[in-house]
């Protein structure tokens, strides 16, 4: 008999949708037989979500691991943009790293926090990545958006766009290597890359900018003579069209917008955020803590599922590696 991989969920932050999306999937039958499922929040967080979805805690296939980020009798706000539902959120995620950390878990799934609440507290926050890295005292993070379609991983994310354009060759580089061994563990066969430039078209030889041929062109030629298959760098307001009629199977983004947006477009509901160099599987929704419907049960768990199934594959394949599947 197969061993099934241990799972650690945080629930995100208090306030917003992540224990309600998170309790819709784990009562999905299709969800619940895929690991072992650790939940790690508050019962001041849970409880009203499941009240609300009409979802017996109890009745829930998982194990619960009390954060104690909230006092048990804390009346709990939906929708309100709150320090300490930011600080409950981080504590959530620090808690759900340790278990991964001590192996009682071998991957973890993230519901959305709001970085605006955490920085309310006063504390410097970017991103679960970039938290994630710091905790794990990794220094080469990059997130990776995939669905069944397409798959995008980025250079730069939560930083501003000044910033993001100060390309580095060796970090190019290095993103397209995290990213094609990504792939390699997920599809089981070397991907097809494309490598975006920075400006519109790719620099039109210059025209429109040096960055492209000056960083970008240089990673890509490293990448090709290490063995990977890749090309550019490429216009970047063609390129997803191309990957989608089957030409490429991972897209290497610049920057942030220049990655979420097409791939969001292109399937928001499916589309999974993976968390790459660091040395714990993570994967987590697409999406905010939409404070606008928390509380109102109106929820799609969807993009949680496909979180979920995504965190068990590449789980399963961890174990299967180690020799414990």
């Amino acid at each position: 008999m197969s061993t099934l991989p241990r799972i650690a969920i945080s629930i995100g932050d208090p306030a917003g949708v992540g224990a309600e999306i998170t309790l819709k999937a784990l009562g999905d039958p299709a969800i619940a037989g895929l690991a072992h499922w650790l939940l790690i929040g508050d019962e001041a967080a849970l409880a009203p979500a499941a009240r609300l979805a009409n979802i017996p805690l109890t009745s829930l296939p998982c194990e619960f691991v009390p954060a104690n980020a909230l006092p048990r009798d804390h009346t709990l706000a939906f929708g309100q943009l709150r320090a300490e539902y930011g600080l409950a959120a981080i504590e959530y995620v620090r808690r759900t790293v340790e278990l991964c950390q001590q192996g009682q878990a071998e991957a973890m799934v993230t519901a959305p926090l709001n970085k605006e609440a955490v920085t309310l507290s006063g504390r410097s926050f970017t991103g679960h990545t970039e938290y994630i890295a710091a905790l794990t005292g990794a220094t080469e993070s990059r997130m990776l958006l995939v669905s069944d379609k397409l798959a995008t991983v980025h250079v730069s994310t939560h930083i501003a766009l000044e910033q993001a354009c100060r390309l580095n060759t060796p970090r190019i580089l290095r993103t397209i290597q995290l990213g094609d061994e990504a792939l390699r563990l997920m599809r089981q066969t070397p991907p097809r890359i494309a490598v975006c430039g920075l400006n519109p078209h790719a620099g039109e030889h210059g025209l429109f900018g040096t960055q492209d041929a000056e960083f970008i062109a240089p990673a890509i030629a490293q990448a090709r003579a290490l063995g990977i298959d890749c090309s550019g760098p490429h216009s970047p307001d063609t390129i997803f069209v191309r990957a989608l009629r089957g030409e490429f199977d991972l897209i290497v983004a610049m920057y942030h917008d220049q990655g979420h947006i097409p791939m969001k477009l292109i399937d928001f509901e499916a589309t999974v955020n993976v968390s790459l160099g660091i040395p714990i599987l993570r994967t987590s929704v697409d999406h905010g803590t939409a404070f606008d419907i928390a509380g109102q049960n109106r929820a799609d768990a969807a993009n949680m599922k496909a979180a979920m199934r995504l965190a068990a594959r590449m789980a399963a394949g961890k174990l299967a590696a180690q020799g414990k599947a």
